[in-house]
């Protein structure tokens, strides 16, 4: 599942991710039962940079990887997004800078074709997207944008918030982030509806959904903070669903580093924290 976070502040964008990817694989047990083998590895790379492309990076969540499960064979052909990259990097090889929406629209169409090459579901059943956030700044503008984009369900780039909006997006495994920002779970109004037997109204806004996080959501001022208060927060928002998934029972999809990087309109993409491959650790 994972999390990933895009906070777009008046100073600059930052994006942040945590470590961990949960794969699943088919076994049949002796007495015929096919079993589901889930195995979370804590050392993914989902905070994206793209050489090249200075002043935007993306993070993922949703799909851990593109492949298909091969039964009781195991996993073949299996692969992040991340170890897609330099691929990625070779088709942009000619291109100058790229304004946010294009770049995301070329990571969108190149992880479009990974997936049907590698016979992925279309339409992936709900909640299987590999999601993008993509964040960074068009030359000469004095804001940043982020755009999100779902591999296959919705591959077109859409801008989370518009110009002179400031804030935070946040997905995957959300439940807890979405407790803290909100003031209430992502089930909430669809919990509060079915008990009172009153369906919301096809194809338009849920105002009790919006009532709720004007009642009960955290006040921020997003406009007023500074770009070090925008890390902070997003570290904290990973780190408090890492540690209270130590307690819960429940898919413990976050875990492992948290990867944190800026994109400003001067200095373009810089790593805040990023975890490195390190050898034997000594006592």
């Amino acid at each position: 599942m994972s999390l990933g976070v895009a906070f777009k502040g008046p100073e600059g964008i930052v994006l942040a991710a945590d470590s961990r990817v949960t794969l699943n694989a088919q076994a049949q047990a002796p007495n015929g039962q096919v079993m589901l083998l889930p195995a979370t590895f804590d050392n993914a790379t989902k905070l994206l940079k793209v050489k090249g492309q200075e002043f935007v990076g993306a993070v993922t969540y949703g799909a851990g990887a593109i492949g298909r499960s091969a039964g009781a064979q195991g996993l073949q052909e299996v692969r992040t997004a991340h170890s897609y990259i330099p691929e990625f990097e070779t088709t942009l090889a000619d291109c100058k800078r790229l304004t946010v929406q294009e770049f995301a629209q070329r990571l969108s169409d190149f992880f479009l074709q990974r997936w049907r090459e590698a016979g992925m579901p279309i339409p992936a059943p709900l909640g299987q997207d590999m999601v993008f956030l993509v964040g960074g700044y068009d030359e000469g503008e004095a804001y940043g944008k982020v755009f999100e984009v779902y591999v296959p369900s919705k591959p077109n780039p859409r801008e989370t918030l518009p110009a002179g909006q400031f804030g935070a997006t946040w997905g995957g495994q959300h439940q807890i982030v979405s407790r803290l920002m909100n003031g209430y779970d992502v089930m909430t109004a669809k919990v509060v509806r079915d008990f009172l037997q009153m369906p919301a109204a096809a194809g338009q806004p849920d105002l009790l959904e919006a009532e709720l996080r004007t009642k009960f959501g955290t006040k921020i001022p997003w406009q007023f903070l500074p770009l070090q208060d925008c890390v902070d927060l997003s570290i904290f928002l990973i780190s408090a669903t890492i540690t209270l998934q130590k307690w819960t029972v429940d898919i413990r999809g976050v875990g492992g580093a948290i990867d944190v990087a800026t994109v400003t309109r001067t200095e373009g993409f810089k790593y805040v924290q990023q975890k490195a491959v390190t050898g034997e650790a000594k006592s």
